[in-house]
């Protein structure tokens, strides 16, 4: 029982440093400075190869996390049945806002190429509104995902499955990013830098957390703990 955990824990933590890698790259590196240049259909028509890799790379961000909880959920349900439920319903509607954001360089590469080859003036009010919609369907991401997280660490703390300094930051991570979206939401820009500073306790110790996994695995001990109680609980029922 405890290799096949820790056998999960180093699935699950290799799952967060993927995701982590692939949305730093694609939407980071690859996507934002074309997406917000102020010609950004003509860097996207000449870089389309860019902008696709980049979209490509944040699905497979999203993919990863539906990993993450699909794996989790069999230990997780153990204590929190409902929750863990709950937590696997979340990162399905993250995955698909994702997907809903990851859509829109693809679209505006096609809507730039058309326009070139056509030779006309470039829509540029599609296109505001393209990117519209995946500034909003990001601002829904980050609500979901900080909702899954703060869930998901609330388990992890209740478990004991890592050290509990561990779910501490991460609730705190979720939190701040969860604050900074909802003032973004009502229109309070706390600024790019600002934006950052709330991210990046979230970024780290999702690093942190993925590397713990993959090293130490689960506490052995809440391992333990937690198959002894379902064990007692199923023989109760069968009792009843």
């Amino acid at each position: 029982m405890v290799v096949k955990m820790n056998k999960t824990a180093r699935t699950v933590g290799a799952l967060y440093l993927i995701s982590n890698a692939t949305f730093l790259i694609g939407a980071t590196i690859l996507l934002e400075p074309l997406l917000s240049a102020p010609d950004y259909l003509v860097q996207l028509s000449a870089n389309s190869t860019q902008a696709i890799l980049g979209a490509l790379l944040e699905i497979i961000n999203g993919v990863a996390y539906i990993g993450i909880a699909v794996l989790m959920f069999p230990i997780l349900r153990q204590r929190f049945e409902s929750m863990a439920l709950g937590y696997v319903a979340l990162r399905i509607i993250e995955f698909v806002t994702q997907i809903a954001a990851s859509i829109v360089p693809l679209l505006l590469v096609t809507l730039s190429e058309e326009s070139v080859k056509a030779g006309a003036p470039l829509p540029n009010a599609l296109g505001e509104l393209l990117l519209a919609t995946r500034y909003w369907s990001y601002e829904l991401l980050y609500i979901v995902f900080c909702l899954s997280a703060l869930m998901f660490y609330y388990m992890l703390y209740q478990t004991r499955l890592v050290p509990r300094f561990l779910s501490v930051w991460g609730f705190i991570g979720a939190a701040l990013v969860l604050t900074n979206t909802l003032f973004e939401i009502f229109g309070i820009n706390l600024g790019t830098s600002i934006g950052l500073v709330t991210g990046l306790p979230m970024l780290l110790n999702e690093l942190f957390l993925g590397v713990w996994l993959i090293v130490k695995g689960f506490n052995p001990d809440a391992i333990i703990y937690d198959s002894a109680e379902a064990v007692v609980n199923q023989g109760q029922l069968n009792t009843s």
